[in-house]
C-alpha cells in the first residue's frame, strides 16, 4: 500500500482553502481520504465587485495566508499542489500583479482560472459516476462571484455554463433581474420539467443548509425543507445568526442570498430535491493532480 499526499488551493471570493487529502494506492483501487481542511475568509470579492481591483489590505492578507498554505504544505510532505483562483481574481484589475507578489514571496503558482474550466475541474470530482442515468441532474456551484451550472444527462455533461451571480455580488446590489432572467432562460433551454431532475448541490452555504437541516447522511434536502431554512435563516438579523445560530461571520451574511438561487434554480426546472455530497473545485483539483501525477510517472518508464 501506498499513501500520497496532494493539496489544493481554491482562492474563492468569499474565503481560500488548503485541502489536504490523502491518496491510498492498494494495487488497483484508489481510495481519495480528505486529511485536513484549512479556510480563511478573506472576502476578496468586497474588493473586486465593488472597486474592481484587491485593494492592499486584502493583498497582504491573500499573501500572509499563502505563506501559511505553503509552510503546512511542506510540512505535510505534499507530492504536488495546484492553487485555482475563480471570480473574484478574474473581475480584480491588479490580479496580474497579486500572483506575481505570491510566486515571490510564497512561491506558490496561482493559476486564474475562468468559469468553464472551474466546471471541468468540478465535474473531475466523479460526479457522473454517482448519477442514474434514466433522468437528468443539474449540478449547481454557488460563490461568492458566480455560479456554475452543469447538466447531465445519462451520465454525461449535456451543457454547462457560468454565470456572473454569486452571493456577495447579491449583497451588493449588483445583480438585478435581468442577470436572473438569463439564468433562468439557459435553464429552460436545457432542461425540462417534465423530465424531473435533481440538483447536485456544491459550496460552504449548501453544506451548511444541509447541516442546519440535520438530515441523515445520503438524505437529500426537499424543496419545502429548503424554503423552510430559507423563512427560518431569514427571520434572524445577521448578528443573531452569529450569536444564536453559531454561522461563522462571514458565513451569517452570504447564506441567504445562496439559499435564494438554489430555490430560483428549483422553481425553473421542476427540481423537488437537492443532493448534497459535500464535494467542490479542491477535490476536482486533487483529482486531476493525481491523474497528472500518474500520466508523468508512465511517461518516465
Amino acid at each position: 500500500m501506498k499513501i500520497l499526499k496532494f493539496a489544493a488551493i481554491d482562492i474563492g471570493s468569499n474565503a481560500a482553502r488548503l485541502l489536504l487529502t490523502n491518496v491510498v494506492e492498494d494495487g488497483e483501487t484508489v481510495v481519495f481520504s480528505k486529511s485536513s481542511l484549512v479556510r480563511v475568509p478573506i472576502r476578496l470579492g468586497e474588493d473586486a465587485f465593488s472597486i474592481g481591483h484587491i485593494s492592499e489590505h486584502r493583498a497582504q492578507k491573500l499573501l500572509k495566508t499563502m505563506i501559511a498554505f505553503k509552510n503546512l504544505m511542506e510540512a505535510q510532505d505534499v507530492v504536488a499542489y495546484r492553487a485555482c483562483a475563480t471570480s473574484a481574481m478574474r473581475s480584480s484589475s491588479n490580479a496580474l500583479e497579486l500572483v506575481s507578489m505570491v510566486k515571490q514571496h510564497a512561491n506558490i503558482n496561482i493559476e486564474i482560472i475562468d468559469g468553464s474550466r472551474e466546471a471541468e475541474i468540478i465535474y473531475a470530482n466523479g460526479i457522473a459516476e454517482m448519477l442514474d442515468h434514466d433522468r437528468p441532474y443539474i449540478y449547481v456551484d454557488v460563490g461568492g462571484g458566480s455560479t456554475e451550472i452543469t447538466v447531465f444527462e445519462k451520465g454525461e455533461i449535456k451543457a454547462s455554463s457560468s454565470f456572473n451571480i454569486g452571493t456577495i455580488r447579491i449583497l451588493k446590489g449588483m445583480i438585478g433581474k435581468p442577470h436572473f432572467d438569463q439564468m433562468r432562460d439557459w435553464l429552460k433551454s436545457v432542461v425540462k420539467k417534465k423530465d424531473q431532475p435533481k440538483i447536485i448541490g456544491s459550496g460552504g452555504n449548501v453544506n451548511k443548509l444541509y447541516k442546519l437541516a440535520r438530515k441523515p447522511i445520503g438524505e437529500p434536502l426537499y424543496q419545502k425543507e429548503v424554503k423552510n431554512l430559507f423563512k427560518f435563516l431569514d427571520s434572524y438579523s445577521v448578528e443573531d445568526r452569529i450569536k444564536f445560530l453559531s454561522l461563522n461571520p462571514d458565513r451569517a451574511d452570504v447564506i441567504i442570498p445562496a439559499t435564494k438561487i438554489f430555490l430560483k434554480v428549483m422553481k425553473w426546472t421542476g427540481a423537488k430535491e437537492v443532493i448534497v455530497p459535500t464535494i467542490g473545485i479542491s477535490d476536482g483539483i486533487i483529482r486531476t493532480l493525481y491523474a497528472d501525477y500518474k500520466q508523468s510517472l508512465a511517461l518516465q518508464q
